[in-house]
């Protein structure tokens, strides 16, 4: 059976894709985007643009539940910001898993996360509040990936690995087992990180190195 109405926060590509999720999943009814005007939500049929991040107080209210859809691709303040938004106002932040990802048992997914189609979340492993795995992401054992981070696309996160607030791992990025990476930092795509990265930092290449 479909559950309580739900809101996507935030247009776009990264919102699209979230959408083929819930439609596979079947848990939601999918009420409707919240998005700036002029935003990117052609392709998408039966799902209203309404209106801006001004409606989520008086969507909260009337018992919608929250998806932060706005994307990630190096700076982590937009999703920040409107995730602080929708629990200012009440609001309940859920998550959106694909029927085709493994969240294995003891892992654990806090909520208002994307697991896009063919993660994998391994045993013990944690995925806090507003944060993405993407498609063939795997995050491997006892790995700790924080609050409003994007893992991208075909990413490796082997075991022990931490990952810090804000942070974006790009697609098909290796990070070798029990690496340290701090707050907001961007690691390149294809980078393979074998020694603990400070806040801040970006890194790229292989083995990764602080980009200059």
């Amino acid at each position: 059976m479909i559950g309580t109405r739900l809101i996507l926060v935030g247009g776009g590509g990264h919102c699209r894709s979230v959408v083929d999720v819930i439609t596979m999943e079947g848990r939601w009814q999918l009420a409707g985007v919240l998005d700036r005007p002029g935003g990117n939500m052609a392709g998408v049929p039966g799902v209203p643009v309404l209106g801006g991040d001004e409606l989520i107080a008086g969507l909260a209210a009337s018992g919608h539940r929250f998806l932060i859809t706005a994307g990630h691709v190096g700076d982590a303040t937009l999703r920040t910001r409107l995730a602080s938004l929708v629990t200012v106002a009440g609001g309940e932040l859920i998550s959106v898993i694909s029927p085709t990802a493994r969240i294995a048992t003891g892992a654990l997914v806090a909520p208002g996360c994307f697991i896009g189609h063919m993660a994998v979340v391994n045993t013990c492993a944690s995925i806090g509040p507003n944060a993405i795995v993407n498609t063939a992401a795997v995050i491997e054992h006892d790995a700790r990936v924080a609050a409003h981070c994007h893992v991208s696309t075909g990413a490796v996160i082997n075991g022990g690995c931490n990952i810090g607030e804000g942070t974006l791992i790009g697609s098909g990025a290796v990070l070798l087992q029990g690496v340290v990476i701090g707050d907001a930092c961007i690691v390149g795509a294809g980078a393979v990180v074998t020694r603990n990265v400070r806040s801040g930092t970006t890194v790229v290449g292989i083995p990764a190195r602080n980009k200059e």
